[in-house]
């Protein structure tokens, strides 16, 4: 088992671990701040270092049970189990991927009632796929997300039983993708006020601290992908 760090604090840099195992598979350490890839959102990259040496961590994917895989360049050298390390999160990466996957929330509040059939989160451009006849114009999505994104709504997160989710269906917006159970317990991640929020459903990936965190955003296109498959795409404006 690997303690997920990212899941207390997203804007955890770096971290002090133990190695568990370390082949040519990847290296497992007993906690890590790195977001292993999962729910369209891709795994974390860095760098691991211990004494006397270092290797790059290309990225970090879910091991068996709940084990991280850190992945290795190739040819990189192994510490040994049991050997204290650091791990060094790509942040700026990280924090593209964390204001990307806030604005795909914020882009489902946009499109109420309609099925999420697929995405992917990506630090140069996202995408989210609806079940959706007819999809409002790219103008309108990029005013409303930027406004929703100024209006600068905290983004906080609070924990469910799986009975209650079952109460509550409408709060998954995934079709494809279902939030983890097992443990008897789910994620949920809001966006805006306690009482009234922007957006509110399961999720177990990294989100900023509040929309004004994301910067400005634009919708690039709208393709249909199917009877009703409409995907949309999105990307950060970097000024």
């Amino acid at each position: 088992m690997t303690e997920t760090l990212f899941r207390d604090d997203a804007y955890l840099r770096e971290a002090t671990a133990r190695i568990v195992s370390a082949d040519e598979s990847g290296v497992v350490t007993d906690r890590s701040n790195f977001y292993p890839r999962a729910g369209g959102q891709p795994g974390d990259s860095g760098v691991l270092r211990w004494a006397g040496g270092e290797a790059a961590i290309t990225e970090a994917v879910k091991g068996e049970g709940d084990a991280i895989i850190h992945k290795l360049a190739e040819g990189s050298p192994l510490p040994a189990p049991g050997t204290e390390v650091t791990l060094v999160l790509d942040w700026a990466r990280r924090h593209r991927h964390m204001r990307m996957h806030t604005s795909m929330h914020l882009l489902c509040s946009l499109i109420p009632g309609a099925g999420v059939t697929g995405g992917q989160i990506g630090a140069d451009k996202s995408r989210l796929d609806f079940d959706l006849a007819e999809p409002p114009t790219k103008e309108s999505l990029t005013e409303k997300l930027n406004a929703l994104i100024a209006a600068d709504h905290p983004i906080s997160e609070t924990w469910i039983t799986e009975a209650e989710l079952d109460a509550n269906p409408g709060l998954v917006r995934t079709l494809s993708v279902q939030p983890p159970r097992g443990a008897g317990r789910v994620r949920l991640v809001r966006i805006g006020a306690l009482d009234a929020p922007v957006d509110l459903q399961p999720c177990g990936g990294t989100h900023v601290r509040s929309t004004r965190e994301i910067g400005r955003v634009e919708v690039l296109k709208l393709e249909n992908k199917g009877r009703q498959n409409r995907r949309i795409s999105i990307a950060l404006v970097e000024e």
